[in-house]
C-alpha cells in the first residue's frame, strides 16, 4: 500500500508541476528593448530581418505608447506608482519587440542571435534571463521530485515484496500437509500454485484500493494550500478526472508486485 501510495503521489505531483511549467513556458518570450532614439521605421526593418531566423515563431511590436498603456493597466491598483509616473511627465518606457520561439529549447539560441546581431548597438537590453531562470528552476524541481519518488518507490516496493514473500511462505508452511496430500492424489503443479498466486494478487488489489482512499484524503487536505499558491491547480479535480487511469496503474503495479512476491516464495519454499 505504501509503495502504491508513493507512486500515486509522485504521479499527481509530477503532473501538477508539469502543468505549472507548461503555463510558465506558454508565457515565456524574449523582449528586445530599443534605445529611445531608435525610430519606428528602423525597428520595423529590424523586425523584418529577425523574421528570417527559422527559430522565431512570431514577433510583435510594442510601441512606447502601447507600453505605457499596458503599464498603467497592470498597475491600476498601485496609485503610488501611477503618481510617480505622472510626476516624471514624459513617457519613460521604451519600444520593444516581443519574440516567441518555436519551442522552449530554441530561446537561448534566439537570445544569442539578438545579442550578436548587427543591431546590437540600437538595443538597450534583452529581457530573457529571468524567464530562463524560472524554467530551469522548475525543470530542476521536476527532476528532483522524480528522483525522490523513484527512490522511495523502489524502497517501498522492495519492502512490499519482502512482506508478501514472507506472508506467502508462512501460508505454504501452514498448508504443507494439504499440499502433500494434493501431490499424492496427483494434483498438477499449476493447481497447487494457483491459490498462492491469487493470494498475492488479492494483496495487491486490496493495497490499491486502500492507497486510492488515502491518496484522496491527502489531496483533499492539501488542495486548499496548493490552490492558494497556484490558483489554477485543483488536485482533487485532477484525481477525480483521472480516477480510472490512477487506479488502473495502481491495480497493475499491485498485481505485479503480488504475483512476483508469490512466485519467489513458491520457487523457494514450494518444491514442486
Amino acid at each position: 500500500m505504501l509503495s502504491l501510495y508513493v507512486v500515486s503521489v509522485l504521479y499527481v505531483v509530477t503532473y501538477s508541476v508539469d502543468n505549472i511549467l507548461k503555463n510558465v513556458q506558454s508565457k515565456v518570450n524574449i523582449s528586445v528593448y530599443f534605445k529611445a532614439d531608435v525610430k519606428e521605421d528602423e525597428i520595423d526593418k529590424i523586425k523584418n530581418d529577425f523574421r528570417k531566423n527559422e527559430a522565431i515563431k512570431s514577433i510583435d511590436y510594442v510601441s512606447r505608447d502601447k507600453a505605457l498603456e499596458n503599464f498603467k493597466r497592470d498597475n491600476a491598483d498601485e496609485p503610488v506608482i501611477l503618481q510617480s509616473l505622472e510626476e516624471i511627465g514624459d513617457n519613460p518606457l521604451l519600444a520593444s519587440l516581443v519574440i516567441k520561439a518555436n519551442n522552449q529549447e530554441q530561446y537561448q539560441g534566439v537570445a544569442d542571435f539578438v545579442n550578436n546581431s548587427q543591431y546590437k548597438e540600437k538595443i538597450s537590453r534583452v529581457n530573457y534571463g529571468k524567464n530562463k531562470e524560472i524554467i530551469d528552476k522548475l525543470n530542476s524541481i521536476i527532476a528532483t521530485i522524480r528522483r525522490i519518488g523513484i527512490t522511495l518507490g523502489i524502497i517501498f516496493a522492495t519492502i512490499s515484496i519482502l512482506v508478501t514473500f514472507n506472508t506467502i511462505r508462512i501460508t505454504i508452511y501452514a498448508q504443507r500437509n494439504e499440499i502433500e496430500i494434493m501431490r499424492l492424489v496427483g494434483a498438477s503443479n499449476a493447481y497447487i500454485r494457483s491459490p498462492f498466486i491469487f493470494e498475492g494478487i488479492t494483496y495487491g488489489v486490496a493495497a490499491s484500493l486502500v492507497s486510492m482512499l488515502i491518496l484522496f484524503i491527502t489531496l483533499k487536505f492539501i488542495t486548499p494550500y496548493v490552490s492558494s499558491v497556484v490558483p489554477s491547480e485543483n488536485l482533487v479535480a485532477f484525481y477525480l478526472s483521472h480516477f480510472g487511469q490512477i487506479i488502473g496503474i495502481q491495480l497493475f503495479i499491485g498485481a505485479v508486485l503480488g504475483i512476483f512476491s508469490s512466485a519467489i516464495a513458491m520457487r523457494k519454499y514450494l518444491k514442486i
